[in-house]
């Protein structure tokens, strides 16, 4: 094998997460990590629950989307999980774009526009939705709206989670690759193309735009060198206790911790056993509270009526559980899969 051969291979790997492994003295416990993830899980559940009771009409990425990725992570892996609330809380999301379809096909959309479209079938993908004709009309809108555009815009500035226009760039993507009905691949394959151009040109200024231009670009299907290079720019912000820190002037918190955690994992490939990954469980597992939550101040400017979820903290609840579902997913991703 030819030096060149080598050094490709050698990249290969490298990028595949199989590098970098930490010591067992480096690395949390499995019995740690699962304890945790069995403590948050209740919290989650007592969250979604709450949000679907007193928001009957909306879809809420925060306290419902997010929270169903931690659960069905923590399925995954074998662990106990309200299997009923689980179906409840998919059957609200699909009755809520159902009851958008007209206005999707017409070029309308929610509350929030692409960004809760694209959380909403994001959510019916983790929890194994068939396409139907309601997503096929939510596609249809991601497919429609802003095409004039090279991205997707947030129609509101609540960060982090509701600023970057990778981020709701991303969940659109998502949503139409996932959704996108046979007849509309063509235009689909057409605005990624744009996007993916403008994916390239445009630089990330915060972990948000890091994690979802990671994000971005795998849903973009994009080269791999390319994805290393994001990679490579995500791990390079990771502070020296393991976390990542929302801006580079605050402290670390939970929600940019793990929210890079499962980006890199999920999108970026890289392995749950690399040393970078198990610091940051490790940080994780150091900032969960005795309840069994974590707590993110918010730094947004509420636009909207506060209510109690059923989740701690308080006026700082709703960025709360979207940092504990994030959470919640890293540390199961790091757990083996139940193969049963």
């Amino acid at each position: 094998m030819n030096r060149l051969k080598i050094l490709g291979l050698a990249a290969s790997l490298l990028f595949t997460g199989l590098h970098r492994n930490a010591s067992a003295a480096d690395s949390p416990t499995q019995d740690a990590i699962r304890a945790a993830v069995v403590k948050s899980v209740p919290l989650l559940e007592a969250g979604s629950r709450g949000s679907m009771l007193k928001r009957k009409q909306c879809f809420t990425c925060h306290n419902q989307g997010l929270p169903i990725m931690a659960l069905a992570a923590a399925r995954d892996r074998g662990l106990a999980i309200d299997a009923d609330n689980l179906q409840k809380q998919l059957q609200f999301i699909a009755d809520f774009l159902g009851k958008n379809r007209a206005n999707f096909l017409s070029g309308k959309g929610p509350g929030g526009g692409a960004l809760t479209a694209g959380y909403a079938l994001w959510t019916l993908e983790i929890g194994g939705w068939k396409p139907d004709a309601t997503t096929a009309a939510a596609a249809e809108y991601l497919l429609t709206f802003q095409k004039d555009l090279g991205h997707w815009k947030v129609q509101s500035i609540r960060p982090p989670s509701e600023e970057s226009l990778f981020t709701v760039t991303s969940v659109a993507l998502r949503g139409l690759k996932s959704f996108g009905a046979a007849e509309q691949k063509q235009r689909i394959a057409e605005r990624v193309a744009v996007v993916r151009e403008w994916i390239t040109k445009t630089a990330a200024q915060d972990t948000e735009d890091r994690v979802f231009r990671l994000w971005s670009m795998k849903s973009a299907d994009m080269a791999a060198p390319e994805l290393r290079q994001a990679v490579d720019d995500l791990l390079r912000t990771q502070r020296a206790d393991g976390s990542w820190s929302q801006l580079s002037d605050m402290t670390g918190d939970a929600y940019a911790t793990a929210t890079a955690l499962v980006a890199l994992h999920r999108a970026g490939g890289l392995a749950t056993s690399d040393a970078a990954y198990q610091k940051g469980i490790q940080w994780l597992l150091t900032a969960q509270l005795a309840d069994g939550s974590w707590h993110v101040r918010t730094r947004s400017k509420p636009i909207q009526t506060y209510f109690e979820s059923g989740y701690p903290h308080g006026e700082d609840q709703f960025i709360s559980i979207a940092a504990a579902s994030w959470a919640t997913t890293a540390l199961a991703l790091s757990l083996p899969a139940n193969t049963h």
